[in-house]
């Protein structure tokens, strides 16, 4: 438990420059109050005390605005960036590192059984308001717009947006000279706007047929 709250501690202060103290991080960030609240609800739920595990949860809920199903499997240095409205199944499984913002939804898709959740790789990350439904993978390094809706797996180090989500990302690599301290280093994505995308092509083809009129007026 002690391990959990130093790793979502460093994990705050890393992402989030409004966090400028380990004081600040454990008293006002509600996705740190939900991630241990909700380790000790899976132990509870592990142990068979599903009942008081899922009361517990929905507590956690009442205060934070986060609703973690006691089932869900949870890796290390989970972080959740505010939080409100965030909700994540029973048979949801993620990796370590992973990053989820206000709003997102890693549900089901219908009444199904067994695993209906996500299934969420390391080093994840899933932009306000999107919803990842069903018993699908976002592999390692997969990145999620904002509002986007996840209905098949994601490759790795993808990144999808729209609605159904269709990969539009890649991953930049840094230059072979970079220093790789410096926020310049990492690596970057390439979100295109594909409403931009098409607009623009219309308005050249448009162009384009305007010449032809007037090649043929004047002939």
């Amino acid at each position: 438990m002690f391990r959990t709250l130093r790793d979502s501690v460093q994990v705050i202060q890393q992402n989030d420059p409004a966090a400028t103290s380990v004081l600040s991080a454990i008293v006002n960030y509600p996705g740190l109050h939900a991630i241990v609240c909700h380790r000790l609800h899976h132990g509870m739920h592990k142990m068979g005390l599903r009942f008081f595990a899922r009361m517990g949860s929905q507590c956690t809920r009442f205060f934070t605005g986060i609703e973690i199903h006691p089932g869900a499997v949870i890796g290390r240095r989970f972080f959740i960036d505010h939080g409100m409205g965030v909700v994540i199944g029973e048979t949801t499984i993620i990796g370590d590192d992973v990053t989820l913002y206000q709003g997102v939804t890693l549900g089901g898709t219908g009444k199904e059984t067994g695993k209906r959740h996500p299934t969420l790789g390391n080093n994840v990350v899933v932009g306000v308001n999107a919803s990842v439904l069903g018993a699908i993978t976002l592999a390692d390094g997969a990145k999620v717009g904002g509002g986007a809706v996840v209905v098949r797996d994601v490759p790795e180090d993808a990144t999808v947006v729209g609605i159904p989500a269709k990969i539009v990302g890649e991953k930049a690599k840094p230059a072979a000279d970079a220093d790789k301290s410096s926020p310049d280093a990492l690596p970057k994505e390439i979100l295109p706007d594909p409403v931009n995308e098409t607009i623009c092509q219309l308005l050249k083809r448009v162009e384009e047929l305007e010449q032809h009129v007037q090649k043929l007026e004047k002939q």
